[in-house]
């Protein structure tokens, strides 16, 4: 499946990256080059995870986007949302700050100013 960089490209996901660079977060990066923060889709993968006979699963992520992905599907269940836990430090913390603010990521272990687990 290809869905590099938010289901950009890797040519626009490095594009997105110098706009970071600059000082946009990932969402404005993304928007400024014309795209919606993350245009990925998920079907495909439920149809691939039913294919293989996939019925229960625990899911590792901190995306909500992930999980409502696999809803709908009604022979996939989702018995476990595991998160992923990365420690802020001075490279990430605007970068997973921007994640739970802006995107909805589960990132409840992070202190308000995105240093801290």
């Amino acid at each position: 499946m290809r869905q590099e960089g938010r289901g950009i490209g890797i040519h626009n996901k490095l594009r997105a990256y110098d706009l970071q660079d600059d000082g946009l977060d990932t969402v404005d990066a993304n928007v400024s080059l014309g795209f919606a923060p993350d245009i990925r889709h998920y079907g495909v993968g439920a149809q691939i995870l039913i294919d293989l006979g996939v019925g229960k699963m625990r899911v590792m992520t901190n995306n909500p986007k992930k999980l409502a992905g696999l809803q709908g599907y009604t022979t996939l269940e989702v018995v476990e949302q595991v998160p992923i836990k990365a420690r802020p430090n001075k490279e990430n913390s605007r970068y997973l700050q921007t994640k739970r603010e802006r995107m909805g990521h589960i990132l409840d272990d992070m202190d308000t100013n995105g240093k801290n687990f």
